[in-house]
């Protein structure tokens, strides 16, 4: 069963045995999983529910519907761009559907650097092959890839970087390249097609236009939760209230919600690590003008990735060079308009030529910590680019106008208030170096948050055990990337399925 709001004319109460908010990547795939072993649960969705019929492929009409914020949340200083769902089936709606799974060193990392038990890559390995199997995931084959992979693919191997196919979760694709504005074709797998239809049909509910609000806490015991109908249109409260009462409550919010919902329960004075070690892989981004048509919205966003890069390299204490993933870029004319440099008649000129234009995008692994706070009852967002994660962004910024200019680009801008341009390999490095990276002088995305309450064992340093488990709390536990110590350097979704599977198998433990 799917309620949607407008559906909820009268208060609700419902009991299950597993209580969820969030219907992401987290949230669905616990949800299914418990459900099909019998359990009652209910998901908790503050979002719109959409369907295929509801993606008409119109830029404004559906970053409105699929992006908290309507594409227009920002970081506190105006640093980084926000990116994350708000709708049934979360952030999965708009993804890309890149599937990696936790490369062996970052799971290694954890364990040794970081202490985490019970999450190691034997545990892992049949949760990734099965969520692969359920969606669908397979290598990004040549059919998939557009002019730009095209390109990313010949200058990569040509500057003898290591480059490889992506692993896409995808079914019949049509190849349209409407990715990022949710799938009109169902061929994405996004959580909408794949667990919560899987949850639904064991029994499931969900509620969409529902937002948690208090958890009643009696003891160290959740007792009920209680959360607000929407107005979808305003998202406001429409009057009815929903309540819940469950044996287990799930907080699977996503990476920027669920650290700013366990704030609002008052849980910061016992849990001080609680909003803090927060990452979000600011990206950097680099466009080119070609003497060909790119026509970069076109097929999917990444076909072929340089792997090059991926881990950092250092000599000594000094940082080399790396600690990203670098693919092509794939955006459509709206969302170009507002990320182009330039205004006036230079941006003009940019936007008549946006059939050549194409681009590339690095995802950066955070190396400074972010957090996230409550300051006069508003969720605050602070992503620093300074220290390492500035040095991180400035190389990449390098590498992505050296790989550009070496497929034939006649010329790279970095995007940059200043609208800085580079014609000659030579120049790159000059430039890059003097790019301002004061907040409001660039674009930087943060599409991937996490860390915000992260795993351990130790309350003073983490917010949740190695089970999924609130420290100091019974029965709530988180099951999202809010848990991860650091950013997994690769697209999260498959591991927080992945997790998220392994909280399901405590979850059911605990309910005996």
């Amino acid at each position: 069963m799917i309620r949607q709001g407008r559906e909820v004319q009268a208060d609700v109460t419902e009991s299950c045995d597993v209580c969820i908010i969030g219907s992401g990547c987290g949230g669905a795939s616990l949800a299914a999983r418990l459900a099909e072993r019998g359990r009652s649960v209910v998901v908790l969705e503050q979002g719109g529910y959409y369907t295929r019929t509801d993606f008409d492929q119109r830029e404004t009409n559906m970053l409105a519907k699929v992006d908290g914020g309507r594409g227009l949340d920002t970081s506190k200083d105006l640093s980084v761009s926000l990116t994350y769902g708000n709708n049934v089936g979360g952030a999965s709606v708009h993804y890309w559907a890149d599937s990696y799974r936790t490369p062996s060193d970052r799971l290694r990392l954890w364990e040794e650097q970081y202490g985490l038990k019970g999450h190691g890559e034997a545990v892992l390995t049949p949760h990734f092959a099965q969520i692969e199997q359920d969606l669908h995931v397979h290598l990004a084959d040549d059919t998939y890839a557009n002019r730009m992979n095209q390109l990313v693919r010949e200058g990569a191997e040509k500057l003898g970087w290591h480059v490889a196919r992506v692993p896409q979760a995808r079914k019949d694709c049509a190849r349209s390249g409407y990715c990022m504005l949710g799938c009109a074709y169902d061929a994405k797998q996004s959580q909408l097609v794949t667990y919560l239809p899987r949850m639904v049909n064991a029994g499931g509910r969900l509620y969409a236009d529902c937002r948690a609000e208090r958890l009643v806490f009696e003891g160290s015991r959740v007792k009920a939760l209680e959360a607000s109908v929407l107005d979808r249109a305003s998202g406001q409260p429409s009057g009815p209230k929903v309540r819940v009462t469950a044996r287990v409550y799930v907080v699977a919010a996503g990476g920027f919600a669920t650290p700013e919902f366990l704030l609002r329960q008052g849980l910061k004075e016992r849990l001080p690590a609680l909003g803090e070690h927060f990452f979000c892989n600011p990206s950097a981004m680099v466009h080119a003008l070609y003497d060909e048509p790119i026509i970069q919205w076109r097929n999917i966003p990444a076909a072929w990735g340089v792997e090059e890069f991926r881990l950092a390299r250092y000599d000594g204490p000094r940082y080399v060079e790396g600690g990203y993933l670098l693919m092509a870029n794939q955006f459509h004319p709206g969302m170009l308009s507002a990320v182009l440099p330039g205004f006036g008649s230079s941006h003009r000129e940019l936007m008549t030529q946006l059939p050549n234009l194409g681009g590339a995008i690095s995802w950066i692994d955070d190396a400074e910590d972010g957090r996230i706070s409550l300051e006069n009852g508003r969720r605050r967002v602070h992503v620093p680019i300074t220290g390492g994660n500035a040095l991180r962004l400035r190389d990449a910024l390098r590498k992505q106008a050296r790989l550009l200019l070496t497929t034939g680009a006649r010329q790279v801008l970095l995007g940059d208030v200043r609208d800085t341009r580079i014609t000659r390999l030579e120049d790159i490095d000059k430039a890059v170096d003097v790019v301002d990276l004061r907040p409001a002088r660039n674009v930087f995305a943060a599409p991937h948050p996490g860390g915000g309450a992260r795993m351990g064992e130790d309350p003073k340093t983490s917010v949740v055990g190695f089970d999924h488990r609130v420290h100091g709390t019974d029965n709530l536990y988180v099951a999202d990337p809010s848990v991860f110590p650091t950013a997994p350097s690769v697209d999260p979704s498959l591991s927080i399925m992945a997790f998220s599977f392994v909280a399901a198998d405590t979850i059911q433990s605990a309910l005996g």
